[in-house]
């Protein structure tokens, strides 16, 4: 039986052939290439890093967009005996040489131009790179350092290699190990720089296998791979599950194309973190907010409709005749458009994971007929722990258990995993493994329950839960999630721990505000200016009073402003699958976050923006202040 990522598509090659493995979408014309010609690809370029030098003890580095080389170089590493590790591919250089160094990297592979020359930037701190093998050759024919290799030129080596040594490939496959490490896989990193997890070959594929049994998928069964490799879910679903069962992977021309991708291909199953979720609602929103009033009365009729029979379901029971029959005609009048307008149509199950989902999102999809599924998991863990079952999703929840996987609630309400999917340490980091492995356990850091059906409630991580002053404890997360539900909200960090009442810092989405302020003729320069205008505030303002609406009295946002720029990975304020890092945040910006306290109405910021060219230059602005009705003078002051 086959162990290892390689031994597994060595399986699938002897049982597909000559069929249809992966697909890459290049100059608009949809492009095959076959389970063959896929282990040839990863054969020759194995033997070709172990020409130039690869050895069992060594690390690859891949960056880039969803492509076939990436697949190609990874399961390459892993033939040889080695690993991999992927990076996101909008790193900054800063963030890339921590993990080239502390993982050791010997060979890096990259995709394009940009890829090189933030390689180039970095190259003399670096340590132990020995080559970088780059697969898109646009603007690189003057490059003329040494270290540089054109990914077809390390094939050709392999072959080569494989003129002298014939079943040198076969063999070396064969000796990999279920326990050989296969990935090194960098966590969110919300507290500081990323750990290392290492991922092993036995993680990662029984991960896969049990996933299957659950939601079992064909061989014919089309899925779309266009969240970065570098995340555990993407490693999850186009490596552990498409090698075990052989369905196609189809690559995007390019990440702008991905939705449009998707809506081509009509995908059977789809893994996305929330923000792409709400992103589409979003998306939603802001079309029937342009459309005829005709057309936003018969969505708003099909929705209701949509929402109860989702509710129903919810509590598993049975729909009347009539109720069946007016889904139908909202499904056939409204729902059917928007789930092929998004690529959704074709759907057997669609996953979240990665971050909690607001439940207003959740139940959008369920309206229309979506069967979106909440996971529970994380990178030490393989990606899944907890699953919704078919006909068994509470959206309040993450689900039951996944087979072979055990949980349980430590006494301090720590969420506690056990599995063969988990991880066998942090890489060169024995304190922090020992500080999350216990007697074989994962100690998550998230904080939860089980319920009187046996669901998984994940409140949020352990330390961001908050207690106000009345006693009230209270999830930030949660009503983070319940403020992104407006289409007009792209992020929201929400603070109360340690004040008298809770506040909001949010940001607006650029795109759908500035479609609604354009709509109503309302004049605006930048993201700044837009942000504060009075007209979006008071859009906000409804928007905040809206998720206030069914919150607890004493978790209700009293006070919010509007951030005059967007929070950005870059800026170390956002992990790169897009979490608050919500320490960062609060020590960044403790001067906003005092002001909320206060009792004033505005406050002036200096921003300093640095331009392409290197010059700098220092921006004065006014932020406002939004007090929402409700709130007795006597609740204003400090810590």
């Amino acid at each position: 039986m086959a162990e290892t990522f390689p031994q597994l598509l060595i399986e699938r090659v002897h049982e597909f052939g000559n069929a249809e493995a992966l697909r890459e979408k290049d100059y608009g014309i949809w492009q095959s290439i076959t389970w063959n010609e896929y282990l040839n690809h990863v054969r020759n370029f194995c033997q070709g890093l172990v020409y130039l030098g690869l050895t069992p003890d060594d690390t690859v580095a891949i960056i880039g967009d969803n492509r076939p080389e990436w697949i190609y170089a990874e399961l390459a590493a892993q033939a040889a005996g080695a690993k991999s590790i992927g990076i996101y591919q909008d790193a900054v250089v800063k963030e890339m040489v921590y993990i080239v160094t502390h993982a050791q990297v010997k060979f890096i592979v990259v995709e394009d131009q940009e890829q090189v020359d933030k390689i180039l930037e970095m190259w003399d701190e670096l340590q132990g790179v020995e080559k970088v093998i780059y697969y898109d050759p646009k603007g690189l024919r003057n490059y003329t350092e040494k270290f540089l290799m054109y990914f077809p030129d390390v094939e050709t080596l392999g072959e080569a290699f494989a003129a002298e040594n014939p079943d040198w490939f076969e063999q070396k496959v064969a000796e990999g190990k279920a326990d050989d490490v296969a990935i090194l896989a960098a966590t969110s990193g919300t507290t500081g720089n990323p750990k290392l997890a290492m991922i092993t070959h036995r993680n990662l594929v029984s991960m896969g296998r049990n996933l299957m049994q659950i939601d079992p998928l064909n061989p014919d069964d089309r899925f779309v791979s266009f969240l970065p490799m570098a995340w555990i879910g993407e490693q999850m679903m186009s490596f552990a599950c498409s090698l075990q069962k052989g369905f196609t992977l189809n690559f995007p021309e390019e990440p702008e194309t991905a939705l449009a991708n998707i809506r081509e291909i009509g995908p059977h199953s789809m893994f996305s973190p929330p923000r792409i979720w709400e992103n589409l609602v979003s998306q939603v929103m802001v079309k029937m907010e342009d459309s005829s009033k005709l057309k936003k009365r018969l969505y708003d009729w099909a929705m209701g409709v949509g929402y109860e029979m989702a509710d129903i379901r919810f509590r598993k029971e049975e729909a009347s005749r009539s109720m069946k029959w007016k889904y139908k005609l909202a499904d056939w009048l409204i729902f059917v458009a928007i789930k092929d307008h998004l690529g959704l149509r074709h759907l057997k199950r669609a996953y979240t994971g990665g971050a909690a989902l607001g439940p207003d999102v959740f139940r959008f999809f369920h309206a229309l007929g979506v069967n979106l599924k909440q996971i529970y998991g994380q990178t030490e863990a393989s990606g899944i722990s907890v699953l919704h079952r078919d006909g068994d999703i509470k959206f309040q929840t993450v689900g039951t258990p996944v087979i072979g996987t055990a949980v349980k609630i430590a006494e301090n309400g720590e969420i506690l995993l056990k599995s063969d999917s988990i991880f066998a340490g942090y890489y060169n980091n024995p304190e922090a493994t020992a500080e999350s492995l216990e007697d074989g356990w994962l100690l998550s850091g998230d904080a939860g329950y089980f319920d009187e059906d046996g669901h998984l409630i994940v409140i949020d991580r352990a330390k961001d839960v908050m207690t106000l002053h009345d006693g009230t404890k209270f999830s930030p997360q949660f009503i983070e999630n319940k403020l992104k539900f407006s289409p007009y909200v792209k992020e929201a960090v929400v603070f109360g721990g340690d004040w008298p009442f809770v506040t909001a810092m949010i940001n607006i989405d650029m795109e759908n505000t500035g479609k609604w302020a354009e709509n109503r003729q309302i004049a605006y320069t930048t993201y700044t200016d837009l942000a504060q205008k009075n007209e979006v505030y008071e859009l906000v303002r409804n928007q905040v009073e809206a998720a206030n609406s069914d919150l607890p009295p004493a978790a209700r946002v009293r006070r919010f402003l509007l951030l005059h720029k967007e929070l950005d990975a870059d800026d170390a304020e956002l992990t790169r699958t897009r979490k608050v890092r919500r320490r960062f945040v609060a020590q960044r910006y403790d001067d906003i976050i005092s002001a909320l306290y206060s009792q004033n109405d505005h406050l002036d910021v200096e921003t300093v923006i640095t331009y392409q060219d290197g010059r700098t230059a220092t921006l004065q602005t006014r932020l406002h202040i939004e007090t929402l009705n409700g709130r007795s003078q006597g609740e204003t002051g400090g810590r």
